[in-house]
Parts: C-alpha cells; sequence; structure tokens
C-alpha cells in the first residue's frame, strides 16, 4: 500500500526478493503490524477508511475479509455489526489478528484457494490487499465462488495510476510522472519511514484492464466506483496536497451477477 509520507519506490520486476509477494509479506509484517497500530498514523485513518466504509452494505450473513492484515477492518466491521471471518497468507498477521480480537474468527490461507464453501457469504472485502496477491485472477475467481447470487463485494487498491509514477520532488506543485509503462504489470518496493517507524510495501501494479477483467470473468458487476481525494482536514503539509490531484486509492463495489 502506498502513502503521502516520504518514502522510497523502486520498481523491481526482475528482483527475486519480489518473486513471491506472500513471502515478501510475512518478512514485512512485524514493521507493518508496528505502523498499522500506531493510531492514526497509517492512511488507513487519515485518508480512506471512512469513504470505504460508505460503500460497505449493512451487516448481513457474513462478511469475509479477504487479505484481513492485523484485523484493524474486521475489527471496525464487527463493531457496526458484521459477523466477520479473516483471512490473510501471513501467519504473524493472522497471529496478531487473533490476539486483538479473539472471537473474529481468521486463518492462515491462499486468497486463491479460499477454505470456505460456495455461496457461504454474502458480502467479501478486500480492502488493500489485491495488489499485494501474487494470483489475482484466482482470488478474484474465489471470491465470486464464496459469494451467493447479488452478493456484494467491496474491494480497495492502490490506485494504478499512482502505482505507475511517482512525483517528481516534495513540492505541492511537483509534476507526477509515470516512471515506466502504465500498460505493463511490474512489481515494486515502497519503503516508508515517519515518526521512527518504517515499512515495506512490496506489490505489483496492474493496469486498470487486469482488475476489470478479472472481475468481469467472475461474473461480478461494478455498482460504484470512487477515486477518493485526500481530504482536506488531513492535509497536515504542503507535500500532502499532491495526493488532492492524483488519486492514491481506488474503491469499488461489484455486485455478483
Amino acid at each position: 500500500m502506498s502513502a503521502p509520507y516520504p518514502h522510497r519506490r523502486r520498481y523491481a520486476s526482475d528482483d527475486p526478493s519480489t518473486a513471491d509477494l506472500a513471502t515478501s509479506w510475512e518478512a514485512s509484517a512485524a514493521g507493518f503490524i508496528a505502523w498499522a497500530r500506531k493510531p492514526l498514523h497509517d492512511s488507513y485513518w487519515r485518508y480512506h477508511r471512512d469513504q470505504f466504509l460508505e460503500l460497505v452494505p449493512p451487516p448481513g450473513r457474513l462478511t469475509l475479509d479477504i487479505g484481513c492484515g492485523e484485523g484493524r477492518l474486521s475489527r471496525d466491521l464487527k463493531v457496526r455489526g458484521h459477523t466477520v471471518i479473516g483471512l490473510d497468507a501471513s501467519s504473524t498477521m493472522i497471529e496478531h489478528a487473533r490476539a486483538a480480537d479473539a472471537e473474529i474468527e481468521a486463518y492462515v490461507g491462499d486468497a486463491a484457494a479460499l477454505p470456505f464453501e460456495d455461496g457461504v457469504a454474502d458480502l467479501a472485502v478486500a480492502f488493500m490487499s489485491l495488489q499485494d496477491i501474487d494470483d489475482l485472477a484466482g482470488a478474484v475467481a474465489e471470491l465470486g465462488r464464496v459469494l451467493e447470487p447479488s452478493g456484494r463485494l467491496c474491494l480497495a487498491i492502490v490506485h494504478p495510476l499512482n502505482s505507475a509514477g511517482v512525483f517528481a520532488d516534495e513540492g505541492e506543485t511537483s509534476p507526477f510522472v509515470i516512471a515506466g509503462s502504465y500498460l505493463e504489470r511490474s512489481r515494486y518496493v515502497d519503503t516508508i519511514e515517519r515518526d521512527g517507524l518504517a515499512v515495506t510495501f512490496v506489490s505489483e501494479h496492474r493496469p486498470l484492464e487486469v482488475y476489470f477483467e478479472a472481475l468481469a470473468a467472475a461474473g461480478f458487476l461494478i455498482e460504484r466506483l470512487r477515486e477518493p481525494r485526500v481530504p482536506e482536514t488531513a492535509v497536515t503539509e504542503p507535500r500532502s496536497r499532491r495526493w488532492q490531484r492524483v488519486p492514491l486509492f481506488l474503491h469499488i463495489r461489484a455486485i455478483r451477477s
């Protein structure tokens, strides 16, 4: 997941350390958990959690949180009345998710081979996880399988424009530059440091077409699409305002046909 903080990005499609996204995220899990659990530190609270939750339907039979990480969204959904089961490929993330709330079921597993029955849920969320999953098409197909007909999928990803480029400098009016090819898939590594904490995000850039084709192949129809801008209340320094011109994230709600 990318964020509007001082960071170093390198594109690493030929870097063996990023060949397996699940392994890379397990290696980064401790740093991410410390980053994610510092109150109001991460973009989750500051920039787009509330906007994402506006797309989430009211609680129903069962909500699956795929790529749940250390469980913060699962916990927020539980507070809102959802019965939630979380899944993540990282055993460290799941260990911490269970410790934070033992009432929420959470499992280590592969998003492209979900351990759930067909049509078991009426809602699935994939919040900032699909760009970090190796087999995107397989994961989206599995989401279609485990949702009942007319079930909803709500997802947030790093906006493909964001993952394709960088700002030229730290200035408020800095031009945004596509660093390589937007249309080609590529692995990248973001290392972000702020307030004494550092975290590494390893992800795959994919153009919009790749996501939308995966959704269509799995029988999903898009209901809502949003490109939330950084809210004015979160602009604490001039460089943050750059993200009011270029989208950080993409939010989608889709229905299983």
